[in-house]
């Protein structure tokens, strides 16, 4: 583990059921919870809008797991046929085994958890979500698809943050659509001008801020 001012950085390697899982965890000094990334489809834990997005909610004093739910070999396959990205059980698993193996580290044990999902990782993030229950303190999702989250978005507890650009307009409808199904406290904020992947200038700073507010506001030491 290495020190970056008052933030601690390591690589982690988390078991599953299947393949150890690869992550990257930062830990800022005193912080009270922990935010897991679960990226979309042809993204990894290497994407600079994720670890753009970690920074400013490691900034506001919340640690962050960013972790690949593939592992390197299915990654490969899936570019092939494109068979596992969309397998959202399999992808909630892995998410779930990662919380667990948050919760059971010594230097992370005391923090509450919450999930940050995009596209496809938002469905993941949720489902998760329902599967944990009151040990995942709240969930964003940037630009998912949270209806691929299926029956599941009725089990989930935790407060839940949907963020989509205005301009994205058929994921907007599918996120409305899980809105209204999801029966905890929630909110759906609607980035003005901003299309699928956030990249006008400002955009994915809002996605940011308005991710590290929501963590700030529910997370809690466990």
């Amino acid at each position: 583990m290495k020190s970056a001012g008052t933030r601690s950085e390591s690589t982690a390697q988390i078991p599953t059921d299947g393949p150890v899982l690869a992550g990257d965890l930062a830990i800022p000094a005193g912080a009270a919870g922990v935010v897991l990334f679960a990226h979309g489809s042809g993204s990894s834990r290497h994407s600079p809008r994720n670890r753009f997005v970690a920074r400013t909610i490691q900034e506001s004093g919340i640690a962050t797991l960013l972790l690949d739910l593939l592992s390197t070999a299915e990654e490969r396959e899936d570019a092939i046929d494109g068979h596992l990205r969309f397998n959202i059980a399999l992808l909630a698993r892995r998410l779930a085994h990662a919380a667990l193996w948050i919760r059971g580290q010594p230097g992370t044990r005391h923090l509450g958890v919450g999930f940050f999902g995009a596209s496809t990782g938002g469905a993941a993030a949720l489902a998760a979500a329902a599967q944990l229950g009151p040990l995942v303190q709240a969930v964003v999702s940037r630009g998912g698809r949270p209806d691929l989250a299926d029956d599941a978005l009725r089990q989930v507890d935790s407060p839940t943050l949907l963020i989509v650009g205005g301009r994205d307009e058929l994921v907007l409808e599918l996120n409305r659509g899980a809105h209204s199904q999801l029966t905890c406290q929630k909110e759906l904020v609607i980035v003005p001008g901003a299309t699928h992947l956030f990249e006008e200038p400002d955009a994915l700073e809002g996605v940011a801020s308005l991710a590290a507010d929501w963590f700030k506001r529910f997370l809690r030491p466990a």
